[in-house]
């Protein structure tokens, strides 16, 4: 029983250390646009059936099992929590926040596609709508988003024109007295979002594109001038710091606790020998 012990704990601890790593990172991306906080699901290791006597295993008699003892928990599987964050207001144009469900739909520059929920855009030298690492958002057909039509110069028209996009991902240019209708934002989302993976800190992937499949969002809102803050509290991540390691110093005392009476029992049977 007190390996078994020592075996639990050890354990227990290798999990809550997978636990305060994932703490860490969602405190670390407290001030990131866009991030969704991840979370650890746990299970147990192993489940061993507990009799009052052992030879009552051979005598199947179900009368005498008292039940299941866990040997200690591991980290499962990591989880995104994807619960809208607070917007904040920047009046910066280009600047989009998705108030509802859905991710912005971007193409790097190899041509591989990813989500996100951070919408702070930029325009590169080409005049098409980016990410600062310069990854291309894309519209509604999948097609990379020019914020002026091809049909204009763009130097004439540069710093004397207003964009407007609206709340459904419509995007208009206000040139003087005329207005022209341009592209509209892609916003997707998926049916399961426990399959995303995450590929960056505000990026993400599906992990079974051939069965969790791109779906068109439907309840949102784009809020342009705005962005989504980060969604991980501060307060709760410090206190789950402070409750994982007080779990931690309790398995480290049992394990200390376990190795003194092991080393005791070591002791008494030399003795006897």
């Amino acid at each position: 029983m007190i390996v078994r012990g020592l075996e639990s704990c050890a354990n227990g601890m290798l999990a809550l250390m997978d636990a305060n790593d994932n703490t860490a990172n969602n405190l670390a991306n407290v001030n990131t646009v866009g991030y969704k906080k991840g979370s650890l699901r746990f299970k147990d290791v192993m489940h061993s059936a507990v009799y009052t006597q052992a030879e009552s295993v051979l005598r199947n008699d179900s009368t005498r099992y008292l039940g299941s003892l866990s040997t200690g928990s591991e980290s499962y599987t990591y989880t995104h929590d994807f619960t809208q964050g607070a917007l904040t207001k920047t009046d910066n144009p280009y600047d989009l926040a998705i108030e509802g469900d859905g991710f912005f739909k971007l193409q790097d520059v190899e041509g591989k596609i990813s989500y996100t929920r951070n919408g702070s855009f930029i325009v590169n030298n080409d005049d098409y709508l980016v990410t600062k690492q310069g990854e291309y958002v894309l519209d509604v057909q999948n097609r990379r988003i020019r914020m002026v039509p091809e049909d204009l110069d763009p130097d004439l028209i540069r710093d004397k024109v207003e964009i407007i996009v609206a709340e459904n991902g419509n995007i208009e240019m206000n040139a003087g007295n005329q207005k022209i209708p341009m592209q509209t934002i892609g916003l997707f989302d998926f049916s399961d979002k426990d399959d995303l993976f995450e590929i960056s800190d505000t990026r993400f992937i599906p992990k079974s594109p051939d069965t969790n499949l791109e779906l068109r969002a439907e309840k949102y809102s784009v809020q342009q001038g705005m962005l989504e803050l980060s969604n991980s509290n501060v307060i709760r991540e410090m206190i789950s710091t402070i409750n994982t390691t007080r779990n931690y110093e309790s398995l480290a005392k049992i394990v200390t606790t376990n190795s003194q009476m092991l080393d005791t029992a070591v002791s008494v049977g030399r003795l006897r020998v």
